[in-house]
């Protein structure tokens, strides 16, 4: 509607991947050329990992265009097929003859006879998984199976891996540990910088024939950016009905105004959290009241005007549940575990779905003792107020889950547990985004 307006030849941020918009900035360009010297190096499985809308679809795409006429490559993009499906599924699109009354074994002797033949005609055979965050994880273990498949020199089927940051989460898992031993190149896709957005924006309208002033701004990019959380995908979306707001009144630029009122549109605007607004107003009720208690307590001593007695009890009620208020004693008397439950359920109340934190480890609840002399004794490195324990359900037994910091990115969290100290990483720490950490919460309930 609005590209004659802005002198468009089509539309430039239709959200389906278009590979003639591919944008190289932002590390996405020297991503795809390390994917491309991944795939052809031929060695281990590869996984790219990334938010909803973070681009994976597109560098899939993208991957598909310049290995054209080197590789043979097999798609799935349903991940939720059982492992006796999935060896049928990649023989059907190698185009091989098989059926529902063929066997899994009948499947995976016309694969690795069909591999051969390629590696024998010098063609390298890839299988791109979308999704495979949702792949079951007995069909992940199918799929190592098949990596497997090699000659004396060489792998018959490279495997690439496209999925959300839950892919991380299953592939920690101890009993499919093989599999992540298997991968030998990780990317991780992260969102888009103001700069970047900013980039990004202009490089789409220009590809698609605009040639006039910059429509966007810096300061235009960064409402974007902080509405889309950096992912393309919502970029699109915003940069689609910002310049649709533009165009209806007549202009040539697009304002904050026009990108505030795409996301509203779009449900993109933070909505705000009672949740935290009431504990925060609890809290301040409890201060307000405790400076008031205060300052008629100080009267008491300087004019003997209030008894002990109703001073006690004015304590008492300061320290009452419902003022949310607490006795320096009883603080003082607290473990360390006990601080930190409780500060970690407040924590969880306010913190997005799409942060992460570090998985320090996991014990037993009966080994409450060994969690206490931990957090006493804790590594200098790590600040005590960023260790967060919760109560979990796994097999039936109830454990304590130590976790350690909030960070806003995957890049912040890796950076701080690649400088964990030899100590702690002997518990192997990993990795966990805060909705994945919630369903354990779900778990225990």
């Amino acid at each position: 509607m609005y590209q004659a307006h802005f002198g468009l030849e089509r539309p430039p941020f239709k959200i389906t991947p278009d590979t003639s918009l591919f944008f190289e900035g932002s590390q996405r360009g020297a991503a795809l050329d390390a994917l491309i010297y991944a795939v052809t190096s031929g060695e281990g499985i590869i996984k790219v990992v990334g938010e909803v809308g973070s681009g994976k679809t597109m560098l899939c795409r993208m991957l598909e265009v310049r290995l054209a006429g080197k590789v043979d490559i097999v798609y799935i993009a349903n991940p939720s097929l059982s492992p006796d499906n999935i060896l049928h599924v990649i023989a059907h699109e190698l185009g091989l003859e098989v059926n529902s009354s063929s066997s899994k074994l009948d499947a995976m002797q016309l694969v690795q006879t069909y591999l051969l033949k390629k590696h024998a005609d010098d063609r390298q055979v890839v299988l791109f998984v979308e999704e495979a965050q949702s792949m079951p994880i007995e069909t992940l273990e199918e799929i190592r199976l098949l990596s497997n498949l090699e000659t004396e020199h060489s792998k018959l089927l490279q495997m690439v891996l496209f999925g959300q940051p839950e892919l991380d989460e299953k592939l920690s898992q101890a009993h499919i540990r093989q599999l992540k031993e298997r991968i030998t190149h990780s990317f991780y896709l992260d969102p888009f910088p103001p700069k970047d957005t900013l980039e990004y924006l202009n490089f789409r309208l220009r590809s698609v024939g605009y040639r006039g002033p910059d429509v966007f701004n810096q300061k235009t990019a960064n409402a974007i950016e902080k509405y889309s959380g950096g992912l393309t995908r919502r970029i699109n979306i915003l940069a689609d009905k910002a310049l649709m707001a533009s165009f209806s009144e007549g202009g040539h630029e697009v304002t904050i105004k026009h990108v505030r009122a795409g996301a509203i549109d779009s449900d993109f605007k933070k909505k705000i959290n009672l949740r935290m607004w009431l504990i925060v107003a609890v809290v301040l009720t409890g201060l307000a009241f405790a400076m008031w208690l205060g300052t008629m307590i100080g009267k008491s001593e300087v004019h003997d005007v209030v008894t002990e007695a109703p001073v006690n009890t004015a304590i008492e009620m300061a320290a009452s549940p419902q003022v949310g208020v607490v006795k320096a004693s009883d603080a003082l008397m607290r473990s360390p575990l006990e601080t930190r439950l409780s500060a970690t359920e407040n924590w969880f109340a306010m913190v997005p779905d799409n942060h992460y934190s570090i998985q320090l480890f996991m014990t037993r609840i009966v080994d409450a003792e060994g969690v206490d002399n931990f957090l006493r004794e804790h590594p200098e490195m790590l600040d005590f107020e960023q260790i967060y324990i919760y109560e979990t359900m796994i097999g039936n037994i109830e454990r304590y889950s130590v976790l350690y910091g909030d960070f806003a990115t995957r890049r912040s969290a890796q950076a701080m547990l690649d400088g964990l100290p030899a100590e702690l990483k002997e518990s192997q720490p990993f990795l966990r985004r805060v909705s994945a950490v919630r369903k354990d919460l779900s778990h225990k309930e």
